[in-house]
């Protein structure tokens, strides 16, 4: 069962995303006769979920099945992302109680992108990695998919707070890590990226910044924002989902970093569930898009809609 969009919601819904609630039906479907036709892949067939990564294919069927494809293959393929950590276990909990990467709250005012704020600097990298913290960004993003429609509608916006963050950090992401980065997070996430803001970056991280901002497209660079100050974001993102720290009337990061703490645990069974998905290579068509150890393939230029 598909939750049905507000009047405002599926109104944008039907005009950026090509969004028919009447083809939605025909269109899961369709879906899940094709998913059916391919033996590499095991993957989720939950209607919400489905229709999570339609909105964010804009509802192109052809551009769905290669992200799928692509999905559940780095899935298998880049594990020292995507598995680095296990959802199911107290190793990730207590990785996200660092909060390094934080789901703000829903704006309970207007329809906004949901915003990610990402916090390097937050965990001890003579300890953890950066591996790990993406690797707790795509199992969040996945219940952002599942229960907030305004997010698959209206996509995200990633803030990325530099405080704390040494070169040790940044030399963490090596060039292999980086690509399965990228792939992951840019090609086959399933919500759509509306921006990105980047505050109190330290001055000796500027040429890999410059370096990597460069793969951006026109509008991805357009809409991508340097701030010197977190109160700055005032200007760009509703106060009411701000965190306290950042002169917001969102919480505190700790408050809201153990509600997803608790939405974890809540989504045990869908994680451990998850576990047990991706793909088996040796069962790909040769005719499949995409080869099972090609993830630079993946890291192209990154697009931001």
């Amino acid at each position: 069962m598909v939750r049905e969009l507000t009047p405002e919601l599926a109104q944008i819904a039907k005009e950026e995303l090509n969004e028919n609630p009447k083809q939605i039906k025909d269109d899961l479907q369709h879906i899940k006769e094709w998913l059916s036709k391919q033996p590499h892949l095991k993957a989720r067939i939950d209607d919400q979920w489905l229709v999570g990564l339609l909105r964010g294919c804009k509802f192109s069927m052809e551009t769905l099945k290669k992200k799928l494809d692509l999905y559940y293959t780095l899935k298998t393929t880049a594990s020292d992302i995507t598995m680095r950590l296990k959802p199911t276990e107290q190793a990730f909990l207590d990785f996200m109680r660092l909060g390094t990467v934080v789901v703000l709250p829903k704006a309970k005012s207007g329809l906004h992108p949901r915003v990610i704020v990402i916090r390097p600097g937050a965990y001890d990298p003579s300890v953890n990695t950066v591996a790990e913290l993406m690797c707790i960004l795509y199992y969040m993003v996945q219940i952002v998919v599942v229960e907030d429609d305004v997010a698959t509608v209206m996509g995200t916006k990633i803030v990325v707070d530099y405080e704390g963050v040494t070169m040790t950090h940044m030399t963490q992401a090596n060039p292999s890590i980086l690509k399965k980065m990228i792939a992951v997070s840019q090609d086959s996430m399933p919500l759509r990226l509306k921006g990105s803001h980047h505050v109190r970056m330290p001055s000796g991280i500027e040429v890999i910044f410059t370096l990597l901002s460069g793969l951006l497209n026109e509008k991805a660079k357009q809409r991508l924002k340097i701030h010197k100050t977190t109160s700055e974001l005032l200007e760009f993102l509703p106060k009411e989902i701000l965190p306290a720290e950042y002169g917001g009337d969102g919480g505190t990061f700790k408050e809201i970093i153990e509600h997803w703490v608790a939405k974890t645990v809540e989504y045990k069974d869908w994680m451990r569930e998850e576990e047990q998905l991706g793909t088996d290579e040796s069962k790909r068509p040769k005719q499949s898009p995409y080869n099972s150890n090609d993830v630079d393939g993946s890291f192209r230029q990154l697009e931001i809609d």
